[in-house]
């Protein structure tokens, strides 16, 4: 990888080679993967770009730290839907607003992104099993991905993971540990399975690699955008990995001049679980927090990824906003009401972050945002009931239908 020059620690800054097997620093910090920009604005263009046929996250491989002969991957992962969003922007009060429906993928969330280049780092590093601990979509992600490059997956899930994330864990054939605890614990055990067992490591706050899969959303959105850049960009946030991600892509683009300037982010996490948003608000050190909220996805009391995700924010001169699982439900029902996105309570924390950011007046009219739905709503069918209510149940008479619609006030057109 010649366009690769290393890795070096987000904290002490200590240098390594990159190999397929990076994990975290001697010193417990995260790694984060260095490029050697001028290599890289030798050999890429935007025009160049604008030719390639391959619609997935490896059409932007000079900007990936994979080697020049390992294949895609099988699934296509990436070149998910950017939306421009009238009506939604319109009730808002916003200038402009952009939905990037990254629960289009494979698996249907943007965690395929990561998952996607764990496979590829695996394969190059010639393992044959690849494990992780997740809340629900960086499993089902893995387990999907694995299975179709042909690698064993063992994946470890908290016992509060949605039914219809486990299901598709157990269709793409992975050993399922359902753990009794926090994702915390959840995450120790799968730790020290991963030592005792020496399988390959997916988990996001040991694997430096899995960042880069997630910053082709940003690298997408830009070029989706040709290249003009929005005013904020908005993610919910869990453990860091995603939002440190979206911030990488972008500086890439700023260091190799695809873009001009950078935009500010924004990271919504929900009220019940913020430690990354309340370390910002507060310019104290992040704190672990219990977990509750309805958002399992971004449930995570000990953010793994608070270092990178912290930096981004500051470097962005991001802001940050903490919403009730009300205001994600009501987001969930705004969204599919206005743009036809289906996304799950995670997926949509982010628009509900820019709703009521908004509502508070910070943002207007002014502004061009773009928001990313992160996971698609079929992931949690029981939340979306929630947010939306039962369907109208009579038998087959029309007078129960007329009835029916009286009582809630309907008035068919």
């Amino acid at each position: 990888m010649r366009h690769v020059l290393g890795a070096r620690c987000v904290k002490c800054g200590k240098e390594y080679d990159a190999v397929p097997g990076l994990t975290n620093c001697s010193c417990g910090g995260i790694l984060d993967i260095v490029y050697d920009y001028d290599l890289i604005r030798s050999r890429l263009t935007k025009a160049q770009l604008a030719e390639r046929q391959d619609h997935t996250m490896w059409r932007y491989r000079e900007l990936l730290p994979v080697e020049e002969n390992t294949p895609p991957t099988p699934l296509r992962v990436g070149w998910s839907p950017l939306y421009q969003a009238p009506r939604l922007a319109s009730q808002l009060g916003l200038g402009k607003l952009y939905v990037k429906d990254d629960g289009q993928n494979p698996t249907a969330s943007l965690k395929d992104r990561a998952s996607a280049m764990a496979v590829a780092k695996a394969l190059e590093a010639g393992a044959q099993v690849i494990a992780c601990s997740s809340t629900g979509n960086a499993a089902s992600s893995l387990a999907g991905n694995a299975a179709a490059a042909g690698l064993k997956t063992y994946i470890f899930v908290p016992s509060r993971a949605p039914k219809g994330k486990v299901a598709q864990l157990l269709t793409f054939g992975a050993t399922v540990i359902s753990v009794q605890g926090s994702y915390e614990e959840t995450f120790e055990l799968s730790k020290q399975a991963i030592d005792r067992w020496g399988w390959y490591n997916r988990n996001a706050a040991i694997n430096p690699y899995l960042s880069e899969g997630k910053k082709t959303v940003a690298l997408e959105i830009m070029e989706q955008l040709d290249w003009q850049v929005p005013d904020y960009v908005a993610i919910s946030v869990g453990d860091g990995c995603t939002i440190a991600g979206l911030w990488k892509g972008l500086k890439d683009l700023y260091a190799i001049g695809f873009i001009d300037r950078l935009p500010r982010l924004i990271s919504v996490q929900a009220e019940g679980c913020c430690p990354i948003n309340r370390a910002i608000a507060e310019n104290e050190p992040w704190h672990p927090m219990e977990e509750n909220t309805l958002a399992d996805s971004i449930a995570v009391g000990v953010p793994r990824n608070a270092d990178k995700a912290l930096m981004a924010i500051r470097e962005s001169n991001g802001i940050v906003v903490n919403v009730s699982d009300q205001e994600i439900l009501d987001a969930q029902q705004l969204l599919g009401r206005t743009c036809g996105v289906f996304g799950e309570p995670a997926g949509v924390t982010g628009t509900a972050g820019v709703r009521k950011l908004c509502q508070q007046g910070v943002l207007g009219c002014d502004d061009t945002v773009v928001s990313v739905v992160t996971g698609n709503g079929l992931k949690d069918v029981a939340n979306a009931i929630r947010a939306c209510g039962e369907p109208i149940s009579i038998p087959s008479d029309m007078n129960q239908l007329l009835d029916a619609f009286a009582a809630r006030g309907i008035q068919p057109e």
